[in-house]
């Protein structure tokens, strides 16, 4: 039976040439006779694997020398507490751009270390928005500016077409999750001072997180902290101060060789437009069967939150939408209804399979 389109928002799918590659690899590592997730990390064999994973990922997105760049364990949330602790010193505050979800848990996050100020906060609008820049009460003595790139539950985005897709904060450093649209699009890493985000959407498996930081902040003093949480510690041992996720981490590096293989992040933002195009075109040509409560300038392209104009028709969507190999549609439970995860894995051709299949579900319920 073929695989399934896989909409799951993390983790999510994976592409397929990269599965069948680890499968081939799995129990011998190119002649070795052991898997790599079998072998040592300090070996010369996984120490390979790391140096390329992280010379692609500098290719791909383009990042400057004087960046770092990390692999680490956990995912996205644990990086929003060790932020604070390694860049803010006791008593500084720090700002948040609270646009979702993820942006309020950010921040919830840190409040045990830093005094937050959320000098901008989309909730009173239902998260269906991006506050205007002028309206941001930022502090110019913070230790740092956080945005969360794209909400991957409320399907809210930074994009150029609504003035703040990469935000001019001034001399503060500007810090972003990109955890769901990491490497999705061209980026210039230089304005900013920090960018996290976990792999299981964009990058590779969960369990494995990427932090690119500018150099000149691990000389930040920050908060006392055990050796373990100091990212300037983890820069110096390569990430790996402990045992790292080898399997993930070797994972993560086939996605980049698949990616860069594709055509790279400007490819990925061609597909990205043109598959989240796909979907909101039926929403938006539903005649109200289907809704996107976003405003159109925050749109995701990496998420599409939608909802049936009739709840009791949420069942059988689910239900006939699997049953056509169409997975993973059910809404965030804050949200409900349903939602559709596009990352770069995702091809076209899975998106267009879920248009139709709206359109013809709208033809037999409208």
């Amino acid at each position: 039976m073929p695989r399934a389109h896989n909409f799951s928002a993390g983790p999510a799918t994976l592409p397929e040439v990269v599965l069948r590659q680890a499968q081939d690899e799995m129990l011998d590592w190119h002649g070795v006779g052991a898997s790599i997730v079998e072998l040592s990390h300090r070996g010369p064999e996984f120490m390979a694997v790391a140096a390329e994973a992280e010379a692609d990922l500098r290719t791909l997105m383009s990042i400057p020398d004087d960046y770092a760049v990390l692999f680490l364990q956990g995912g996205a949330t644990l990086q929003q507490a060790l932020i604070a602790l390694n860049f803010a010193d006791p008593g500084q505050g720090a700002d948040y751009i609270v646009t979702g979800h993820w942006g309020k848990t950010a921040a919830k996050q840190v409040k045990p270390y830093v005094a937050v100020n959320v000098a901008a906060n989309g909730e009173d609008g239902g998260f269906r928005s991006i506050p205007s820049r002028d309206t941001w009460r930022l502090d110019n003595k913070a230790a740092y500016v956080h945005i969360t790139a794209n909400e991957t539950i409320h399907g809210v985005e930074f994009r150029p077409c609504n003035g703040v897709d990469t935000p001019d904060v001034g001399d503060v450093p500007l810090f972003a999750d990109f955890s769901s649209s990491i490497a999705s699009e061209p980026l210039d890493v230089s304005r900013y001072g920090l960018i996290y985000g976990g792999a299981q959407k964009n990058l590779g498996p969960v369990g494995v997180s990427v932090v690119i930081v500018r150099r000149d902040l691990l000389e930040r003093v920050g908060q006392p902290r055990a050796d373990i949480f100091n990212y300037a510690s983890h820069v110096k041992g390569e990430s790996m101060l402990n045992t790292p996720p080898t399997w993930n981490w070797y994972l993560a590096g086939l996605v980049f060789k698949w990616m860069l293989a594709e055509g790279g992040v400007e490819e990925f933002a061609r597909r990205s437009a043109r598959k989240s195009s796909l979907l909101y075109s039926v929403i938006d040509g539903s005649g109200g069967f289907y809704r996107n409560e976003v405003d159109a300038a925050a749109r995701s392209r990496m998420n599409i939150p939608f909802f049936l104009k009739d709840e009791t028709l949420d069942k059988p969507f689910l239900q006939q939408a699997q049953e056509a190999r169409l997975i993973s549609l059910k809404g965030h439970r804050a949200l409900g209804g349903m939602r559709a995860s596009i990352y770069n894995a995702m091809p076209v051709e899975g998106v267009q399979a879920l248009a139709d299949f709206m359109q013809d579900f709208q033809r037999r319920h409208g």
